[in-house]
């Protein structure tokens, strides 16, 4: 039951949250990632996950903070974006981290394109008194990238190891 519950129910809220923080601020709050790496140990812990599979979940987020911190050299990503395909990456494990990084992609290209078009429309006079309208709305603002991270994890979530351990299968 508590497994289901950080599966199901923790995770997809940190998500959300650090999607959110990120689309109103373009940040994402260390402490989502620190939830998100605390939730796993104790998700670890709940689930009594053999040895070998934490090794293959460590590697993940391994690889996926290697590779957020590299796009964030190059100024591709924020650092928050980085820290967060980090922590989600150790949760999904190297068996679903090609998977997830391909949706994350596809999800941050729609966005792209979606704010790109957006942008260049006038922002109706109502909406022009929301500050964080106002920035997201900026031709010169960069993309929420944290957005597109929780999408492709969102999308991805039922179909991972994780789930099915969760849920017993």
């Amino acid at each position: 039951m508590a497994a289901e519950l950080f599966v199901i129910g923790v995770l997809p809220v940190l998500l959300a949250l650090a999607a959110g923080w990120d689309l109103a601020s373009f940040t994402i709050p260390n402490g989502i990632s620190f939830a998100l790496l605390g939730t796993f140990a104790l998700f670890v812990l709940v689930v009594h996950m053999a040895p070998s599979a934490i090794g293959q979940h460590l590697a993940g987020g391994g690889i996926g903070l290697a590779a957020g911190f590299a796009l964030f050299a190059f100024g591709y990503i924020g650092g928050g974006d980085a820290k967060l395909f980090a922590c989600t990456a150790l949760w999904l494990g190297l068996s679903d981290l090609a998977s997830y990084a391909l949706l994350a992609t596809v999800a941050g290209g729609a966005l792209a394109l979606l704010l790109m078009g957006a942008r260049r429309l006038p922002l109706p006079q109502f909406l022009s008194r929301e500050t964080w309208l106002v920035r997201l709305h900026d031709a010169k603002s960069g993309i929420p990238y944290g957005v597109a991270l929780a999408i492709g994890a969102l999308l991805i979530l039922p179909q991972t190891e994780i789930f099915r351990l969760a849920l017993g299968r």
